[in-house]
């Protein structure tokens, strides 16, 4: 038997106890470097503008300021199955860590947060998204229940699309086809005099080249993937500086308990790339397409309409019937919904 002096015996218990101790701080850096990568979900292209200039740069964003440590996995075109309405529920229930996605496919579900999709409410995405972030923070957070909203935005303002007819007055609207995005949307619509059909962006090219509708009701920011610019001829535009005939609201949101199981650092990350700026930011991108759009629109040699100031009071009066009747909704279901149309319009006009 090995024969161990006094000296050896002391010794040997300090050097396992700073063993132990070394192992332990290494364990701990290596769970405190450990990366966190995230499922981000989204229901458009690749090649889309929301893909390339808003979720991306985002995600890199983040990567840069955690030292690498948050990391998104990018699914688009739903590639973790689903429809685009069920994706705030994904985002909830952790199906994806991440998502960005129109609240309002959901009809009725986001009716306060559904005030920004009013006709004749909003301006440009950038004027626009902080007052829609501002009043979702101060009336709206319980929609969103389950999840940590990132940012919210509106796009650049609906335009009326249309294949050959001719939209000069309202009595124009009387019969037409048009394709609608949300519930409001189809609502204005018909309080317009046009027929609304509800379908997802990416079958409207199609559909207006086989004469299923006679136009869409699409921003500029999405004319230009889906070459909205060959297959229509007439563009009907709002005067410029007066709010859009129509928006949709869009929303980034993150389940919450893949945020509260971020350590401290981390959280300060994706806080510091959350809230007002980054929704003024969303609205930017969206609103940056416009003009090269309207160009390539112009150098085809297609029609532009602009409502005149008489005919555009027209519109306004023909469809201020919706706002009433989302008040009442918005009412039933509790909320105040004359004092929250009154706040959203304080808040647009203060930006």
């Amino acid at each position: 038997m090995e024969k161990i002096d006094s000296k050896t015996a002391i010794r040997r218990p300090r050097l396992a106890t700073l063993a132990a101790a070394a192992a332990l701080v290494l364990a701990a850096g290596g769970a405190q470097a450990q990366q966190v990568v995230l499922k981000v979900h989204h229901f458009l292209s690749p090649a889309s503008n929301a893909h390339q200039n808003l979720i991306t740069p985002w995600c890199e964003k983040i990567a840069k300021e955690s030292g690498d440590r948050l990391k998104c996995q990018i699914y688009p075109s739903m590639q973790l199955g689903g429809t685009p309405a069920q994706l705030f529920d994904q985002a909830r229930d952790g199906v994806a860590d991440i998502i960005w996605t129109v609240p309002t496919y959901q009809a009725g579900r986001f009716i306060k947060s559904e005030v920004f999709e009013l006709p004749f409410m909003t301006l440009g995405g950038e004027a626009s998204s902080p007052a829609l972030w501002e009043y979702i923070q101060k009336n709206a957070l319980d929609e969103f229940k389950g999840t940590k909203l990132i940012f919210a935005h509106v796009h650049d303002g609906a335009v009326i699309h249309l294949g050959s007819k001719q939209v000069k007055t309202l009595d124009d609207m009387k019969g037409l086809k048009l394709r609608a995005p949300t519930r409001i949307a189809s609502k204005m619509i018909t309080a317009l005099g046009a027929i609304p059909v509800q379908m997802p962006a990416p079958a409207v090219p199609e559909s207006i080249a086989k004469g299923v509708v006679d136009g869409a009701m699409i921003p500029w920011e999405v004319a230009t993937p889906l070459k909205l610019q060959e297959i229509t001829k007439v563009h009907v535009e709002t005067p410029a500086g007066e709010a859009k005939m129509s928006n949709t609201i869009f929303v980034m949101a993150m389940n919450q308990a893949k945020y509260d199981s971020l350590p401290a650092d981390l959280k300060k990350v994706i806080d510091a790339n959350s809230g007002l700026e980054a929704s003024r930011f969303a609205g930017k991108v969206f609103d940056m397409p416009a003009d090269g759009a309207r160009k390539i629109a112009r150098d085809r040699g297609n029609t532009f309409v602009t409502l005149s100031a008489a005919e555009y009071e027209r519109w306004v009066k023909a469809s201020a019937g919706v706002a009433d009747e989302w008040m009442k909704e918005a009412s039933a279901k509790g909320a105040n919904g004359q004092g929250l149309l009154d706040e959203a319009r304080t808040l647009l006009k203060a930006r």
